[in-house]
């Protein structure tokens, strides 16, 4: 998956830098900034699919409240807060993580971990997708407040998730958890 955005952004190149991806030493440099700008667009690419369903939290929200569902509003909020925090990560992220594309060298067996945690993060999209489908089905019934558990649940568990992405190649504790 993240070879198809490395793919993409070479792919891209204008003729100049093709040229400068000849010279000894430089073709490095832009193999780092072309992995850099991959990582990006990956990035990206997972927060807006996290935050296509932040927006789906924030309508159930107004519609838990005009439905008089006023009691889990609250819970509803921990989920959305959640997500929130794991998309603004994501975004804010320095840029290719620097850090592990030019003080680390990494090597294939690593750049696979990462891309194993990168598909992780989607797959969990997909969860999370899930889980406010049931909140959506379950609004009236009594199955609501395990729904609004499980969706807080797997939110956080996407902050988690993140947070074993940027210890995945420096082999670090993940940071606090939120």
């Amino acid at each position: 998956m993240t070879d198809q955005f490395f793919g993409s952004v070479q792919e891209d190149m204008d003729p100049f830098k093709k040229i400068l991806a000849k010279i000894p030493g430089f073709k490095g440099y832009i193999e780092r900034q072309a992995r850099r700008d991959s990582d990006k667009l990956l990035r990206d690419t997972i927060a807006d699919r996290y935050e296509k369903e932040w927006q789906r939290i924030s309508t159930l929200q107004v519609e838990f409240i005009t439905q008089g569902e006023i009691t889990y509003v609250d819970d509803l909020e921990r989920a959305a807060i959640k997500l929130r925090t794991f998309v603004d990560r994501i975004r804010r992220a320095a840029r290719g993580h620097s850090s592990l594309f030019e003080a680390v060298k990494i090597n294939e067996h690593e750049l696979e971990k990462l891309y194993q945690h990168d598909l992780a993060l989607l797959d969990l999209a997909d969860e999370v997708s899930r889980a406010i489908d049931n909140v959506e089905t379950s609004v009236g019934s009594e199955g609501l407040p395990a729904a609004l558990r499980h969706l807080t649940s797997i939110s956080q568990s996407a902050i988690e998730a993140f947070n074993l992405r940027e210890s995945a190649v420096l082999d670090e504790t993940p940071a606090e958890q939120e």
